[in-house]
């Protein structure tokens, strides 16, 4: 039998909400205005990734690089504008509120900074009961996703053991992050796995997938 997990660590963009395409969208037009043309694969590069770490990836792609502070000053307010127009994707809510109804311990772990989250969260108050954050700025945070780094903190700070933690990603870059921390690993993906049990990572295409097996696990 399967034991519930102690303690239940989210990503934010992608997987509690639905703001990627912005992102994405921001980056596209902002290099566009440089002389670049990212792809779809380039852009799934860059999920999952700390703000300044995407920037300078695609200023490494620029026909001429310009600097990542140019780049962000286009790139930033395009998405902004987009932002708030994001909504939760289906079941986040569901499976947040579950985990705090059945007091298992919840974490954050995010690439944006605390100011992004706080912008992108304002319309969503569900989202506030998860307490313990990672963000992609904190002074304690040794390197961005793909690093282990981010998990293990939250780890940590929680008190807990990373092994006994369930994790939930959609970028390639979260899921090696938590894969590497010791996470039991949920990805968010269009491919899911016959046995969601027997994977780690196991590919779902929603969060209601998980929130299934969280309540068959915890009784």
């Amino acid at each position: 039998m399967t034991l519930p997990p102690v303690a239940c660590l989210f990503d934010l963009d992608g997987l509690l909400l639905d703001t990627e395409p912005f992102h994405g969208m921001g980056w596209r037009q902002a290099a566009a205005q440089f002389g670049g043309e990212l792809s779809d694969e380039q852009l799934l590069q860059l999920r999952g990734r700390r703000r300044r770490d995407c920037a300078q990836q695609v200023d490494d792609w620029l026909p001429t690089p310009i600097g990542i502070d140019v780049l962000l000053a286009v790139q930033q307010p395009i998405v902004r504008a987009l932002l708030p127009q994001a909504p939760a994707m289906p079941g986040a809510e569901g499976l947040v509120q579950h985990c705090w109804d059945h007091g298992i311990k919840t974490a954050l772990v995010t690439s944006s900074s605390r100011e992004a989250v706080a912008f992108k969260t304002s319309h969503h108050p569900w989202v506030e009961s998860i307490k313990e954050r990672i963000y992609g700025d904190d002074p304690q945070l040794a390197a961005g996703k793909p690093d282990p780094a981010p998990y293990l903190l939250a780890a940590k700070r929680l008190n807990v053991d990373p092994s006994d933690c369930w994790a939930f990603e959609d970028s390639n870059a979260g899921m090696q992050s938590a894969v590497a921390a010791g996470c039991r690993v949920w990805v968010l993906s269009n491919e899911s796995q016959n046995d969601p049990l027997t994977q780690n990572p196991c590919r779902v295409e929603s969060l209601e997938v998980v929130l299934d097996q969280l309540v068959n696990t915890s009784g």
